[in-house]
C-alpha cells in the first residue's frame, strides 16, 4: 500500500508518498518553492490564510503526482501532519471567516494570563497541564472581544489539520492531541474542559467531533478526488501537529524517548507517562498520539520561536546572495564563540521559556574592525544551539534527562556549525535519521488505517545515519555561561 503524508508547515507544504512495505520514500514535492509569507498587521502579530493553505495543499499533491515515480491509484490512506497551536474559524457554510492566527502570533498573551488566574492556577496546571496562555484558547477570546462580526459568525473552530482534513473530506473532526494544544483538554476528566469554555465564553458546539489521533477522519470527497487524480474514497487516518508527529516520525512513542527539530522554530520534545507540567508552564505539556484515557502518553514541549526564522534573518541582512549550504560552510570558518559576537534569538514573538515575555532579537559585541557575516551567520546558530540548553535545563528541573536526542537530518541540524553547538551546548548525543513531518504523516496514515499493527511496526526499517557525540562541552559551557549573563541582563532591563 502506498500511504500520503501532508505536512502543512509554516513555511510551505511538504508531501510524501512512502510505501508501507519498505517504509521508503517514493516521492516528495513542496509547494511553494520560495517560503510562505506571515502576515503580521501588528508587531507580534503572526497570521497565514487557510485558503492559501488548502490551494497550495493541492499544488503540492499534483506536483508529487506529476513525478511519474507511482500510480496513485495505489495510494490507500492519507495522514497529516500540521503546523500547531493556529485558529482556524469556519461559519456554517464551511467558509473561512479569517485569516488564521498562528502559532508565533502572541496578541492573546494577556487573555490567558487572566484565565490562568481566574480558573486557578493549580486547577489549570493538574488539569490542561498548562496555562492557557497564548495559545488557540486565548487567541478565540482576543477574536470574541475584538472581532465581534467575526466570533458571532462562527460555526466551527479547527486546528490548521484539522482544516485541511476538512477540504478533503467535507467532514469536521479534530482529536484530543489538537484540543491539548489549544489548551481545550482536561486530562483528568479525559474531555474538552468546561473550565475554558466557560472563562471565555465558549459554546461547545464550536468544537468539531472528537476522534482519536489513528482514526478514520473522512474519505476523499469525488470532487477533489478527480481535481487531484486520486481515488475517491481513500480515507484520512491520522491527524497530528507537526511536533508530536515528529516524534512519531523519529519513533519516540515510549516514556523518556526525546526528539528535536529545529526548522522556523526549535523544538525538544519528549514522552512522558505521567501527567507532568512545569510550574511556570515555560515548557509545556500535551496529548502524544498515542495518548488516550488508558494510556497516558504526554508530549512535554520545549519550543524556541526564533530558530529558523533567525538563520533565514540572517540571510537576508546579509544580502541573499549565499545558500544555506554556503552559508553554514562560511559559519565554518570562525572559531567557537564568534570572536565575541553574541545573539539572542528571541525575535519571533512572546517566549515561552522566557515567561511569555517578547524581548526580541539582541546582537552584542559587535566589532566593526574584525566582524564578517560569516561571524554573524555562526553567532546566530550558536545563539540558537544555547537557547536549546536554556530550554532543556527547565526540562531537566521537570524530571525530563534525555540520554540521547533524535533529529531528523534536515533545516538547520544539517548545518555542522548548529548540530555540533547543540550536542556540545546541551551534553546529549544526537542520533539523526532521514525522515521529516511529510514521511511521518504518510506512516502515521499507515497505523490509522491498520497496515501496521502497532505504532513501533511502522519503523522496523529505521536506520540511523549518524551520531554525534559531545566533545568540547567545557568550551562550550563557558560560551553559554557568557550567553547566559548576556540573556540575563536583557531579561532584568524588562
Amino acid at each position: 500500500m502506498l500511504l500520503l503524508g501532508i505536512d502543512v508547515g509554516t513555511s510551505s507544504i511538504k508531501v510524501s508518498v512512502v510505501d508501507g512495505a519498505s517504509q521508503q520514500t517514493v516521492a516528495s514535492a513542496q509547494y511553494p518553492e520560495t517560503e510562505a509569507e506571515i502576515i503580521s498587521l501588528q508587531p507580534g502579530w503572526a497570521e497565514q490564510s487557510p485558503e492559501k493553505w488548502w490551494e497550495d495543499v493541492k499544488h503540492a499533491i499534483k506536483k508529487v503526482n506529476s513525478s511519474g515515480a507511482y500510480n496513485p491509484g495505489d495510494i490507500g490512506a492519507i495522514g497529516i501532519s500540521y503546523q500547531m497551536h493556529g485558529l482556524v474559524m469556519l461559519d456554517k457554510d464551511n467558509s473561512v471567516l479569517r485569516n488564521s492566527i498562528i502559532w508565533c502570533d502572541s496578541r492573546a498573551v494577556s487573555y490567558g494570563e487572566a484565565a490562568f488566574k481566574n480558573i486557578g492556577e493549580e486547577k489549570c496546571l493538574s488539569c490542561l497541564l498548562n496555562s492557557p496562555g497564548n495559545f488557540t484558547a486565548a487567541k478565540l477570546a482576543w477574536v470574541k472581544e475584538n472581532e465581534p462580526e467575526v466570533f458571532d459568525c462562527i460555526h466551527k473552530i479547527m486546528l490548521p489539520g484539522d482544516f485541511v482534513a476538512q477540504r478533503l473530506t467535507g467532514n469536521t473532526t479534530t482529536t484530543p492531541s489538537a484540543l491539548s494544544e489549544g489548551i481545550l483538554w482536561d486530562f483528568k476528566k479525559g474531555d474538552i474542559s468546561e473550565d475554558v469554555l466557560n472563562q471565555f465564553g465558549f459554546d461547545k458546539s464550536f468544537i468539531p467531533a472528537v476522534k482519536d489521533v489513528f482514526a478514520e477522519h473522512g474519505k476523499l470527497s469525488r470532487k477533489v478526488a478527480e481535481e487531484l487524480s486520486l481515488k475517491e474514497g481513500i480515507p484520512v487516518t491520522y491527524k497530528a501537529g507537526d511536533q508530536p508527529n515528529n516524534a512519531l516520525s523519529l519513533n519516540v512513542l515510549q516514556p523518556g524517548e526525546v526528539a528535536a527539530t529545529a526548522g522556523t522554530s526549535g523544538v525538544i520534545y519528549g514522552v512522558s507517562d505521567q501527567l507532568t507540567y512545569d510550574p511556570q508552564s515555560r515548557v509545556n505539556s500535551f496529548a502524544h498520539v498515542t495518548h488516550n484515557n488508558t494510556n497516558t502518553r504526554v508530549g512535554v514541549l520545549l519550543c524556541i520561536n526564533g530558530t529558523g526564522i533567525l538563520n533565514k534573518w540572517t540571510r537576508n541582512i546579509t544580502g541573499s546572495v549565499l545558500s544555506y549550504p554556503q552559508m553554514n560552510d562560511q559559519a565554518e570558518t570562525v572559531h567557537a564563540g564568534s570572536d565575541g559576537l553574541l545573539m539572542l534569538p528571541f525575535g519571533n514573538g512572546a517566549e515561552r521559556i522566557l515567561n511569555n515575555r517578547m524581548i526580541g532579537a539582541h546582537i552584542y559585541n559587535i566589532d566593526f574592525n574584525k566582524h564578517t557575516p560569516a561571524h554573524i551567520y555562526r553567532a546566530a546558530q550558536e545563539g540558537i544551539a544555547f537557547a536549546f540548553r536554556y530550554g532543556l535545563d527547565i526540562m531537566r528541573q521537570n524530571g525530563m534527562t534525555p540520554q540521547v536526542i533524535r533529529a531528523g537530518k534536515a533545516n538547520m541540524f544539517l548545518s555542522n556549525v548548529f548540530a555540533n553547538a547543540f550536542v556540545n551546548a546541551t551534553g546529549v548525543p544526537v542520533e539523526l535519521y532521514e525522515t521529516d513531518g511529510s514521511v511521518g504523516a504518510a506512516l502515521g496514515a499507515g497505523i490509522g488505517v491498520g497496515y501496521f499493527s502497532e505504532p513501533s511496526q511502522a519503523f522496523n526499517n529505521r536506520e540511523v545515519l549518524s551520531v554525534i557525540q559531545p566533545a568540547q562541552t567545557i568550551l562550550y559551557n563557558k560560551l553559554y555561561e557568557k550567553w547566559k549573563e548576556a540573556l540575563e541582563k536583557q531579561l532584568s532591563y524588562q
